[in-house]
């Protein structure tokens, strides 16, 4: 191997400047770190202009720039990827990131996109106002119905776009009868299963194509980082992870690196999230301050069965609804004192917020009731403090409403 120049005995006296620039590095240590480094670097060095070239042809232990490839993002996607089941992973600037970047990867202009209407608010705002600047048409339909979905098939449909659990109704998609009808038109499905975590859902193994999240919440799990992930495999994978480099939505190494280190606790998280949230959700069932709790694993959930069938837990999240419309639940918030007025969620700490306030705040009422989404709606977070304190905190500020 070509030594560089700061490998050599130097030939005379080095100014200040050069000497700690290019002075000696600490050697890699030939046993591994238990946890992976930190590479918060831009750029990578080259031995010589044929290594530069051997990356070029294909060399899967090379790198170049960070918004292309990096250590710490590899070994945080690989970790990914081996949760989903996927062949192979890739981290997003965002969730958001991740959907964008899965869409104008995989579809142009003239493109026909179906999607569920029960969508994310910022999803929702990138299929109304964005996609139609580019000349892809978007259509939506209700999560639970398969059958009004084939029906809405076109000859330029190209992708087939689902949530679920949906954010904030909690409605459950059929993963199994929507690959099916993906599978029979040749289209491609993706589905945002940020709600689940790979922990209670992997819809790869119903036969969706690519899975996206917001690392964001339930991966990270402890609100110090944003990121996306987008798990699948094949030639569609495969463009995805080429639009990822020139559109620039890539995450940092370091919040990579914050992502990995959340990771290791995922599945004690959500499996004691995943029981904190149905005792919750069975007292705010029986609560005289609550009209309605919406929460898939209560049996009078109208898709019980189902989450049942496709889950392995019924997640941290519970949304529920009180008299007086939007002023009844910001009452109800608003007295919370362990439960933090919060618009994210999947994190260590429980957060509650107004639905029509973060995540559909500014829709048209038509909207938020083809979606489901009332005013009175509290879409909370469960966290991993004592169960029962969080009752004690959710029956107190019950009581004022």
């Amino acid at each position: 191997m070509k030594k560089r120049p700061n490998d050599k005995e130097p030939q005379r006296p080095r100014g200040m400047s050069t000497r700690l620039i290019h002075g000696r590095r600490a050697p890699i240590p030939r046993n591994h770190p238990t946890a992976t480094p930190i590479y918060q670097t831009a750029n990578f060095l080259f031995d010589d202009t044929e290594q530069l070239r051997q990356l070029h042809e294909g060399g899967e232990d090379l790198y170049l720039y960070t918004r292309l490839r990096n250590p710490t993002l590899d070994s945080a996607a690989s970790r990914l990827a081996e949760a989903e089941g996927a062949e192979a992973a890739l981290l997003a600037s965002s969730g958001l990131g991740a959907i964008s970047t899965t869409c104008l990867a995989l579809l142009s202009k003239g493109d026909h996109l179906l999607s569920i209407g029960n969508l994310y608010g910022g999803t929702f705002r990138l299929f109304r106002d964005h996609l139609p600047r580019f000349g892809i048409e978007v259509d939506l339909f209700p999560v639970d119905s398969p059958d009004e979905a084939e029906k809405a098939i076109r000859e330029n449909t190209r992708m087939l776009y689902l949530e679920s659990p949906t954010n904030p109704t909690l409605a459950i998609a059929d993963l199994k009868a929507y690959a099916a009808i993906a599978r029979r038109h040749n289209l491609i499905s993706v589905i945002d299963s940020t709600f689940a975590s790979p922990v209670n859902q992997r819809p790869l193994q119903s036969g969706i194509d690519i899975v996206v999240h917001s690392a964001t919440k339930y991966l990270g799990g402890h609100s110090d980082l944003v990121c996306g992930v987008v798990a699948g495999g094949g030639p569609n994978f495969g463009k995805i992870r080429r639009a990822s480099a020139i559109l620039g939505a890539s995450a940092d190494p370091h919040t990579a690196f914050l992502l990995e280190r959340g990771l290791k606790t995922l599945v004690a998280r959500v499996e004691r999230q995943n029981r904190s949230a149905l005792e919750i959700a069975h007292h705010l069932e029986g609560h005289p301050g609550v009209r309605r709790v919406y929460y898939p694993g209560l049996e009078s959930h109208p898709q019980h069965a189902l989450a049942r069938s496709q889950m392995d837990g019924f997640g941290g999240m519970i949304t529920f609804e009180v008299e007086g419309e939007l002023e009844g639940a910001t009452r109800v918030i608003d007295r919370l004192r362990w439960i933090g007025n919060g618009a994210s969620l999947g994190g260590v700490e429980s957060l509650a917020a107004a639905p029509v306030l973060t995540s559909q705040r500014g829709w048209p009422r038509e909207e938020l009731k083809k979606a489901g989404v009332t005013h009175g709606m509290i879409r909370l977070s469960v966290g991993l403090e004592e169960t029962a304190d969080l009752i004690t905190d959710l029956d107190q500020a019950l009581a004022a409403s």
